[in-house]
């Protein structure tokens, strides 16, 4: 007898963050690590964070990151 495998949820959408997982989850409310508001949310380092104020700085973080290359990845002649 073959068990029947659970299907998994299709990855989120491009640049957002998937949090339907319970271990985002706590029933201690503390301030979000980037506005300061309380939330029941944590991140995946189990601090606490908004979903929103998380895909933000995520999103601020990679734009840094393609600025910076585009600033220091070109050759100069």
């Amino acid at each position: 007898m073959t068990g029947r495998r659970q299907r998994r949820a299709p990855p989120p959408a491009s640049g957002l963050l998937d949090w339907r997982d319970s271990t985002h989850w706590s029933k201690r409310e503390k301030p979000c690590r980037y506005c300061g508001f309380p939330t029941n949310l944590r991140d995946s380092k189990r601090s606490p964070a908004h979903k929103v104020c998380a895909e933000d700085a995520l999103a601020i973080q990679a734009a840094e990151a393609a600025e910076a290359y585009q600033q220091n990845g070109q050759f100069s002649d």
